[in-house]
């Protein structure tokens, strides 16, 4: 939920990078980091000590909930360090230092394979501590990744430039600024999630072998999407800086270019998810069964998944322009009132099955990239919030 202050901070800073106005982008950075901390703190404290009163409450069996409170308890100490590292995350997203993350990504993915190994079975003398060493491993790796972005943030080129270490304050209006931007995307992920888990719920209305296709289809489905948000957070920070600088036309003209560029791309991937959705499936489980009732849904979302490039590239480009509450609205509206009853009208009231239940997809990407375009093409840009 509160990774979305990445948004927040990335917004700000792509605009005050384009205005060239290089100081505030770091007061900016400062802003976000104290109030990560703030944030992350709390949440820490909260789980941290109340770890098996959570985990109890949520689990029916005493054993996963013991279980579940010790992962808690050692994985939210990191809570702070990983907040730290989405405010950074949004800065060079921001400068458009986007290779930072991917450095990041390949590091912080790293040590968690080491220190789950060595934490969850035991090494160089160290005890194993089960699903409670799977929780520390991930939080020291995650403290290494925020002891990566502080180190790479202190190379001159950046410190020299943005001038953040030479005035660490925190400052209201920014944070409010960051809040505004950011809590709109965070409920968006909220609802978003609550109804794709409607959706596999509605999968097993029809079966449990369906619902295990869903969920592989799902994961086949990343193959696309991940790539897509990639295209995405390019254009936030397009789009931010050529606002920043003024440049509207071009603001909007990188938002139609990167769209095309990931619908070629979803084109693609939907013609080998089309025509070899076996090989794909395959990637993600070994159960026949599963692979053959999965085979027509992955065909159906090769067809959606291609709409769905415009949608969130474009919808990147107005969470740029400070427009986050509309993207909100639309895409939980067109989730919750189309896409989840379509499903179970047609999978479960009409009996069509998993096909009918994924025959929603198409309708779902198609009103919702719809929907973004006309606002991306039609709506004001003359009078852009200040942000």
């Amino acid at each position: 939920m509160f990774s979305s202050l990445a948004t927040g901070t990335h917004v700000l800073i792509a605009r005050r990078f384009g205005e060239k106005n290089y100081e505030e982008c770091g007061k900016v950075l400062n802003t976000s980091i104290i109030l990560s901390l703030l944030i992350g703190i709390v949440i820490s404290l909260l789980v941290v000590f109340f770890a098996h009163d959570i985990a109890n409450f949520f689990a029916a069996d005493d054993r996963v909930a013991f279980f579940a409170g010790e992962f808690l308890h050692y994985r939210f100490m990191g809570i702070p360090f990983f907040l730290v590292t989405v405010s950074y995350r949004g800065f060079f997203f921001g400068i458009g230092k986007t290779k930072i993350f991917m450095f990041s990504g390949i590091l912080i993915n790293f040590l968690n394979i080491v220190f789950n190994i060595i934490l969850i079975y035991g090494a160089f003398g160290i005890k194993g501590m089960g699903l409670a060493g799977s929780g520390l491993g991930s939080t020291l790796a995650t403290i290494c990744d925020a002891l990566f972005y502080f180190s790479v943030s202190i190379f001159p080129d950046y410190r020299r430039k943005f001038h953040y270490f030479r005035n660490l304050r925190f400052v209201k209006k920014i944070a409010t600024s960051i809040i505004k931007i950011s809590l709109p995307v965070s409920l968006q992920n909220i609802f978003i999630l609550v109804g794709f888990l409607s959706f596999i719920s509605i999968t097993g209305l029809i079966g449990t072998i369906q619902q295990a296709a869903s969920n592989v289809v799902f994961s086949a489905l990343l193959i696309s999407l991940l790539p897509t948000f990639g295209f995405g957070i390019a254009i936030q920070t397009l789009v931010g800086n050529s606002i920043g600088s003024g440049d509207i036309k071009l603001a909007k003209h990188y938002g139609f270019e990167t769209s095309k560029l990931a619908t070629i791309y979803t084109i693609i991937v939907g013609i080998f998810f089309a025509v070899a959705p076996r090989a794909i499936l395959s990637l993600t489980t070994n159960d026949s069964n599963v692979i053959e009732t999965a085979v027509p849904a992955l065909r159906i979302a090769a067809f959606g998944q291609i709409f769905y490039g415009i949608g969130v590239v474009l919808a990147n480009g107005l969470q740029a322009s400070g427009a986050t509450l509309f993207v909100m609205l639309a895409e939980v509206v067109v989730n919750w009132f189309v896409f989840v009853p379509i499903a179970y009208f047609l999978g479960v009231y009409l009996k069509f099955g998993i096909l009918g239940a994924w025959a929603a997809l198409p309708f779902y990407v198609v009103i919702y990239a719809l929907v973004i375009f006309l606002k991306f093409y039609f709506g004001s840009w003359k009078n852009l919030r200040k942000v």
